[in-house]
């Protein structure tokens, strides 16, 4: 349980690397967009960034959960896996797209190919190849063996996902709350687009009247059609209202300690649903560390689009469901205004049941993690706490060799106040001289995880660190 515990906490940390990058990109490609900038070189940037996420999480994944202190050549190996399955995949089956989970899949095999090949030996005249460099050759093959597998069996999956999405069509309110349940559950595995596909491009049919016919509830709609909209209008409640809220719960779920740090996160990942319809922020930041929350995500989801169905609420959009799209859109909908109420309700009922189930069951969100085992009191106080030398250089010289030495350092990392530190055998730390040096307290909650209470300045001490680290 307790390596379970770690590997989760390792998945959600790593998950925050390409997160980091969303926020920006999701804000820069609204406002670049036609209708309103319309400046394409700035929205570039932005398309950068989520035309590539498969890239980032497999770098960032890989990183993650591979075991040395110099990330170079596993970021690079997390790279060759990700480009070798798409490769791959392209030539066993060009329709085949696996999005996200295709990144998270090759940067799990390539951290665990680093992982066990970095200190493969070769014979002297294949000695170039072997220590670190051996896991670039063998991430290829491992992954050319991936696209063959996913390349035969995944086909099975998207075709069955786009055959169930013409079923949902005549089943009316029931039928939109199950594709808009679908559509948050299947982010995970990238295969929410082929559900997106047939609804938001070939659901309906519409003619114009210059006779021009418009096909799908993205295009019916901003071409007048007063049928549509059905199939979009809960996205609005759930982007506008439900992410931002489950924002709020997660920042005030957060340990004290930690709260400045969930706040920035959460509050520009609150932002760019709101103004850009760009969810993944929020979303990649607890889908794998609780799926029991990203389930009721998608409940809640699928919830929303039943009851704006009921009301007749039909509004679409061209970008995404966001206050900027809403607010365009707003003349040529049917109900528009009830979003509004609808989704201060929805706010109430995402905000209260996250809050409640974070609390409740002690789920690991954004600022919660599992090493964090702590008193409310003194973690209160951890923000005043104040180091009785500034000489960061030397206590983190003598914190390393009280720790073993950097060969004993498995991963060392900070939060706002605390010096976390994982170690190979703890057997040989010396806890005793750690806490001779000044600091307010040193916490073991595991057996080879340690945290060192510091205070604000753990952030000169962890740059000290760091270097020792590198050298």
């Amino acid at each position: 349980m307790s390596n379970f515990k770690e590997s989760v906490q390792k998945l959600g940390r790593a998950m925050l690397l390409p997160v980091a990058a969303m926020p920006l990109a999701g804000l820069i490609m609204r406002l670049s967009a036609d209708d309103m900038l319309n400046i394409p070189v700035i929205g570039a940037a932005g398309n950068t960034v989520f035309g590539n996420l498969d890239i980032l999480f497999a770098i960032g994944v890989t990183i993650g959960f591979a075991k040395t202190k110099d990330k170079g050549i596993p970021a690079l190996t997390g790279f060759l896996a990700i480009a070798t399955l798409k490769k791959g995949l392209e030539i066993m089956n060009p329709a085949v797209n696996m999005g996200i989970f295709g990144g998270i899949i090759s940067g799990l095999i390539a951290a665990w190919t680093y992982n066990r090949f970095k200190e493969q030996r070769l014979p002297m005249v294949f000695s170039y190849f072997a220590g670190e460099k051996f896991p670039l050759t063998m991430v290829m093959i491992f992954q050319t063996i991936t696209a063959v597998v996913f390349g035969i069996l995944w086909p099975f999956a998207q075709a069955g996902i786009d055959s169930f999405a013409r079923l949902l069509v005549n089943m009316g309110a029931f039928g939109v709350g199950i594709f808009m349940f679908l559509n948050r559950l299947l982010i995970p595995f990238g295969l929410h687009h082929v559900l997106n596909t047939y609804v938001y491009y070939d659901l309906g049919s519409y003619t114009a009247p210059n006779g021009e016919v418009f096909r799908g509830e993205m295009t019916r709609f901003i071409n007048g059609d007063p049928q549509a909209g059905l199939f979009l209008s809960g996205f609005f409640v759930v982007m506008m209202f439900g992410v931002p809220a489950i924002c709020l719960a997660i920042y005030r779920a957060a340990f004290q300690e930690n709260k400045k740090m969930v706040k920035g996160i959460m509050g520009s990942g609150a932002a760019t649903s709101f103004i850009s319809n760009i969810t993944e922020p929020v979303e990649f930041s607890f889908m794998f560390i609780s799926p029991m929350l990203y389930v009721v995500h998608a409940i809640f989801a699928g919830l929303a689009g039943i009851v704006c169905y009921l009301l007749n609420i039909r509004i679409g959009f061209t970008f995404g469901a966001c206050i900027v799209d809403y607010l365009i859109n707003f003349k040529i909908a049917t109900n528009a205004i009830l979003i509004l109420p609808v989704g201060l309700v929805f706010f109430g009922l995402y905000y209260f049941t996250f809050y409640y189930l974070i609390k409740k069951r002690d789920i690991p969100t954004l600022g919660r993690e599992v090493a964090t085992e702590y008193g409310a009191e003194a973690i209160a106080e951890e923000n005043e706490l104040v180091l009785a030398s500034k000489n960061y250089e030397y206590m983190a010289k003598k914190m390393l060799q009280a720790f073993g030495g950097s060969e004993n350092i498995s991963d060392a990392f900070s939060c706002n106040t605390r010096l976390r530190v994982e170690v190979e055998k703890p057997e040989i730390v010396d806890e005793q001289r750690i806490k001779q040096l000044g600091i307010s307290g040193l916490i073991k909650p595991t057996e080879k995880n340690y945290q060192v209470i510091i205070g604000l300045e753990v952030t000169y001490v962890m740059a000290e660190f760091n270097k020792l680290l590198e050298q």
